[in-house]
């Protein structure tokens, strides 16, 4: 087996920093700090910021929403900070990861929206706008969160072919096929039509 070299280690540093952070679980936290039970027995169980706020409590959703975007630009900003654009788009992809699959949870987490347009923010300003916006035009027509959310991630790829030098494409396409599998059972239920509204359990 060849040596692994300098920069190869140094992007799976980046990686398992992307991970750890991704991988904290802040609805949990947040739903039990604030007082609002196991986040797993509520709704569908899952650890986002949709499931949160079928609490009824919108403080907590915001937070929960916050704090796993902040972890993603927060993967990337430090990851830029001391080893330059790979290891940004490395820890990005890994701090998506860690949401999903955190390791705390038995690798059972959420789906990672917030996390998603956390690290798009990060990695270009432009592109995450746009992906947010993207989300919030889709998600007010169809007052369905899981639609802004694939609404997002199709057109984030176009974005970054749009508004930059297609630097970050392919993390772009890998981010999209991972939305789009985690939520095969919102899909599923948005043709079926009884995929939940907004505010609604």
């Amino acid at each position: 087996m060849p040596p692994i070299d300098n920069s190869t280690s140094e992007l799976l540093q980046w990686a398992v920093v992307g991970y750890l952070l991704g991988s904290i679980p802040f609805g949990l936290l947040l739903a039990k700090v604030m007082g609002l039970g196991n986040l797993r027995e509520i709704g569908s169980g899952n650890i986002g910021a949709t499931n949160v706020l079928r609490t009824g409590n919108k403080a907590a959703a915001a937070l929960t929403l916050l704090f796993d975007a902040a972890k993603g630009a927060a993967a990337v900003l430090i990851a830029r900070a001391y080893a330059g654009e790979d290891a940004a788009q490395i820890a990005a992809l890994f701090a998506f990861l860690g949401h999903c699959f955190p390791i705390w949870l038995g690798f059972k987490g959420g789906k990672g929206v917030a996390t998603f347009l956390g690290l798009w923010l990060a990695l270009d300003w432009r592109v995450g706008v746009a992906c947010c916006l993207s989300w919030l035009v889709a998600a007010a027509i169809w007052r369905i969160s899981s639609v802004g959310a694939l609404a997002a991630a199709a057109l984030s790829t176009t974005w970054v072919l749009v508004l930059t030098n297609g630097q970050s494409f392919i993390l772009g396409i890998i981010l999209t096929l991972l939305i789009y599998w985690r939520h095969s059972t919102n899909v599923a239920r948005i043709k079926a039509g009884t995929e939940p509204k907004i505010g609604k359990s």
